[in-house]
């Protein structure tokens, strides 16, 4: 099989980078990282050999250019059908593909006021209506899918899948900013967050150079 490549942003902001990055690593596919960090004369000089959108993440697979982190799950998932992406009864799979497709077209409130920055931690910032929404609906889905699949494993649908990797950037922002949890959504983020993947991705962060400054939120 062509070896695959992977094109991602920085690992401290770069949520949309972070979903197949974690997918593929925990997942034990074999890929190249090619780091183009945000905002940098790097960055816009490289981008457009792979994405003619400048933006991240790309899977290069051979001459191929797959976009977006959703399609790049897809196409992971019939790609490499033994690392069972999807959860492998119906109904579930059906429910892990509207988590994610939730969470891909939702959630803008969230996104915005708070930022993925793995390096901060205790940040504060102001909640107001729309985010809080964002954030109970969020809390609710997990509770929801933990409780039907908890017999299980400890992932939102028992076993791994596209739906922990899409939540994972999540997981990173409520540590990132003291978002009160439940037991049940605190133990999730706990878990994702435990996850040697997910620790080597915050050991990287951390080493980055780079500062985006309005990505720099909250006191």
């Amino acid at each position: 099989m062509t070896s695959l490549a992977l094109v991602i942003g920085n690992k401290n902001y770069s949520s949309w980078s972070l979903r197949p990055w974690f997918l593929m690593t925990h997942s034990g596919i074999p890929f190249e990282e090619i780091r183009l960090p945000l905002d940098t004369v790097t960055f816009h000089r490289e981008i457009p050999k792979y994405n003619a959108a400048r933006r991240v993440p790309v899977l290069c697979h051979g001459d191929l250019r797959i976009v977006d982190s959703l399609a790049i799950a897809e196409y992971l998932a019939e790609q490499f059908p033994q690392s069972q992406l999807w959860p492998a009864d119906r109904e579930s799979r059906a429910l892990a593909r509207s988590v994610c497709a939730e969470m891909h077209s939702s959630f803008l409130a969230l996104r915005d006021a708070t930022p993925m920055n793995c390096r901060a931690v205790g940040r504060r910032v102001a909640m107001d209506g729309a985010v809080s929404e964002n954030i109970e609906r969020i809390r609710t889905l997990w509770r929801e899918c933990r409780e039907r699949h908890a017999d299980r494993g400890p992932w939102l649908f028992g076993v791994f899948s596209i739906a922990d990797a899409f939540y994972a950037p999540v997981a990173s922002r409520f540590r990132t900013y003291g978002v009160p949890c439940g037991e049940v959504e605190k133990a999730f983020v706990e878990h994702v967050l435990s996850q040697p993947a997910m620790r080597d991705w915050y050991t990287a962060a951390a080493a980055e150079p780079e500062t985006i400054e309005h990505e720099e939120v909250g006191a």
